[in-house]
């Protein structure tokens, strides 16, 4: 959802850094794996250790390298099929160290059982929200936004966690329970809007079940 509302605005911004970028000499794939490597490591080092606030600065700016590395795309005039798939990858190696570290935060650091479990919620939802979309995208079945794609759980997520470094503690579990409420329910809706998508497709063009009867595993 954010993702579509701010591609327009966030473009002015990024596409004059994704020149720069290329003009160092650097790749989108390159800028692609140092960003997840700082988002991975400012995680577990930050995070896991309870320091919510810079944790959240240093992830937050690890994130901006998802955006140069398409800025470069655009501006180098193309992109690849393995930077598509190793963008891919690596959102969800970031997400799954984010929520990870948070995860441990909430069980080791601050012994808040059902905190941990709504991070855990996020972590899972999260990774099978990405998963349905690339699959239903795999068959032809493409699909729109939804409740909370990887933009609104990183930004939930680090609001809360950056409110609470800063003394705010009550905006962690506000934020964690709202994210795992809205991931939960975006889970349904990408299955719903699949479901949807297919059944005007087989309205269109009606097919008999394929040599597994119609599912493939």
């Amino acid at each position: 959802m954010l993702n579509a509302l701010a591609r327009g605005s966030v473009s002015k911004v990024t596409d004059p850094i994704g020149r720069g970028l290329l003009r160092m000499g650097l790749s989108p794939d390159l800028v692609t794996v140092i960003g997840t490597v700082g988002a991975v490591v400012a995680s577990l080092v930050l995070f896991g250790t309870g320091q919510l606030f810079w944790g959240t600065v240093a992830v937050t700016a690890f994130v901006f390298f998802d955006l140069f590395d398409g800025a470069m795309a655009r501006a180098r005039g193309y992109g690849t099929d393995f930077g598509q798939v190793l963008d891919a990858s690596c959102d969800r190696i970031a997400d799954g160290a984010l929520f990870g570290a948070l995860t441990y935060y909430c069980f080791v650091d601050k012994h808040d059982q059902p905190l941990g479990v709504a991070c855990l919620t996020i972590l899972v939802a999260g990774q099978v929200i990405s998963y349905v979309k690339a699959r239903a995208d795999s068959v032809g079945l493409h699909v729109g936004g939804a409740l909370a794609e990887r933009a609104e759980r990183n930004v939930v997520g680090l609001v809360g966690a950056g409110l609470a470094g800063l003394g705010l503690p009550i905006a962690l579990p506000i934020c964690l329970w709202l994210l795992a409420a809205a991931c939960l329910v975006t889970v349904v809706q990408r299955l719903v809007q699949v479901r949807r998508v297919w059944m005007r497709k087989e309205q269109a063009h009606p097919a008999g079940p394929g040599p597994t009867g119609g599912r493939q595993l």
